[in-house]
């Protein structure tokens, strides 16, 4: 693929595999859980980080509010006025990640184990050739401006903590389609695949799976056909794409457990799912993943 074309293709979505890969059980939409009352403000320099220290994982830290914290040399911004931070891990992260807590010259560290995981490959024949391999001059303006649009959303950080709730599945039904698959789109390889698919019957309701802002809600795009992206907080956020139908709007707050819309299979699709998504400042994170790591952590950190 021609390099400028690779550019426009970036933030692609995900089409749904014809059969679930291995037969598995339908995750359950659990209900809303209420946050606890948070553990005492550190007034000193400390770092305390929990989570799930996986490839592709998700870990909260708390430390002294206003401390920038850095993963592996990389700057992931500043701890809120209570201390809270995320982070993040990148599906080819190495062993071990070294996170630090650094206020002016003072620095605390702590290095963590992170565990490797092996990735399938999945192929997805039938998609319409537009929809892998764009050449109209109108698609690929079309594609140009969408990518605008996400690239928007993406540069939100809203102040929320809605990671802080705890996440729930966005809908019931089988895995179609895991997280950091290679991709092979009618016999071509390709990124690997940056969301789960989650099969279930069209018009089957989207919740939200904790609560945030909605930073992008647009019924037709080329790739993701009905796509809403919701902020959970600090740049934390979740995707859903394929939609047969939208029930929030840019602007609108959402709680956990709201419907935001109804599965479709709109977009790059072979059929009815949902394609759940997530991101934190450029980095490609498992949402299933988090789902366990934000519960280790809300555990630990929020203990009193």
């Amino acid at each position: 693929m021609r390099a400028s074309l690779a550019a426009l293709l970036m933030l692609a979505a995900c089409a749904a595999a014809e059969a679930p890969e291995t037969p598995a059980a339908a995750p359950i939409v659990e209900p809303p859980v209420s946050t606890p009352a948070f553990p005492p403000t550190p007034a000193t320099l400390t770092l305390r980080c929990a989570g799930a220290f996986v490839q592709g994982g998700l870990a909260l830290c708390r430390t002294m509010p206003g401390a920038q914290l850095v993963v592996d040399g990389v700057d992931f911004g500043g701890a809120d006025q209570e201390g809270w931070a995320v982070i993040g891990f990148l599906r080819d992260h190495g062993a071990e990640a070294r996170v630090e807590a650094r206020m002016r010259e003072a620095v605390v560290s702590q290095s963590f184990a992170i565990a490797d995981r092996e990735f399938d490959i999945q192929r997805v024949s039938g998609l319409p050739p537009q929809t892998v391999n764009p050449t109209e001059p109108a698609v690929l303006a079309r594609i140009q401006q969408d990518t605008a649009l996400k690239q928007a959303a993406f540069a939100s950080e809203a102040v929320l903590r809605g990671w802080l709730d705890g996440f729930i599945w966005p809908v019931e039904g089988p895995i179609s389609g895991r997280w950091g698959n290679q991709r092979i789109l009618n016999g071509e390889p390709r990124d690997p695949h940056y969301g789960v698919d989650i099969a279930a019957p069209a018009g089957a309701a989207v919740r939200a799976p904790a609560s945030g802002t909605v930073v992008l809600a647009s019924p037709d795009m080329h790739f993701e056909g009905g796509l809403v992206f919701i902020d959970h907080g600090q740049g934390l956020i979740t995707m859903y794409l394929h939609m047969s139908r939208l029930d929030v709007a840019v602007g609108e707050h959402v709680t956990q457990g709201q419907v935001i819309g109804a599965v479709g299979a709109t977009g790059r699709a072979t059929g009815p799912h949902l394609c759940w998504r997530m991101r934190y400042r450029g980095r490609q994170l498992d949402p299933t993943v988090a789902i366990e790591g934000l519960a280790a952590a809300r555990a630990e950190l929020l203990a009193p």
